[in-house]
């Protein structure tokens, strides 16, 4: 059977594959774990963004055991124990850029309170990837004629304050509800003749290049 999550194309799987009847109901833990694999595999370069996307909004609004082993037919079976998200002590709690530019991206640690400051340059702090230290986590963005872009995942909860702080119109309504215990990003930003932005969606393939 092959099952399908909107317009998007799944790969096919076979009742077989899972150990529970397809039709049996999910909880929030086992949507978890299918976001954790999901995750895991867009770290190591198995699924591009759109594929990341589309497979983790699709759990989080997966309500059948199908649903979710249609997210994970074509990823390995197992998940060996995860890489160190960096070495060493890893990026820090601060960064500067002064007419240059900030980039954070991969599986990275996130410290529970990090800041960055840039000054007429760029800022783009990438979490899909990354492993947050906490249930909660603190960013201080200070943008001078600048553009400070965080890209979260699906299934956190934004929490922004500040001065020139905005988030993407299609990330206001997911049209999912997040578990209570869902990881928490709080954003205070300050922006002058700039902006710091949150969006779950990266941009067009043609801007990356630019």
């Amino acid at each position: 059977m092959t099952v399908t999550d909107g317009d998007s194309k799944l790969p096919e799987i076979h009742e077989a594959e899972s150990g529970r009847s397809p039709a049996t109901r999910v909880s929030d833990s086992e949507r978890d774990a299918v976001l954790q694999r999901v995750q895991a595999a867009f770290a190591e370069g198995r699924l591009d963004d759109t594929e990341f996307d589309e497979r983790m909004r699709a759990a989080l609004t997966a309500r059948t055991q199908a649903d979710l082993d249609a997210l994970l037919a074509d990823l390995p079976a197992t998940q060996g124990p995860s890489a160190p998200a960096a070495a060493g002590r890893g990026p820090g709690r601060f960064a500067i850029a002064l007419k240059s530019s900030v980039r954070r991206g991969g599986r990275w640690r996130v410290p529970e309170r990090y800041t960055t400051v840039v000054y007429k340059g760029g800022g783009w702090l990438d979490l899909r990837a990354a492993e947050l230290s906490g249930p909660a986590t603190t960013f201080v963005a200070v943008a001078y004629k600048s553009r400070v872009t965080i890209l979260v995942p699906p299934g956190v909860r934004v929490e922004m304050a500040g001065f020139g702080v905005t988030q993407g119109a299609e990330d206001e309504d997911p049209g999912y509800r997040l578990p209570a215990d869902a990881p928490v990003i709080h954003v205070r930003g300050i922006a002058y003749k700039g902006t710091v932005e949150i969006s779950t969606r990266p941009p067009e393939r043609a801007a990356l290049r630019r």
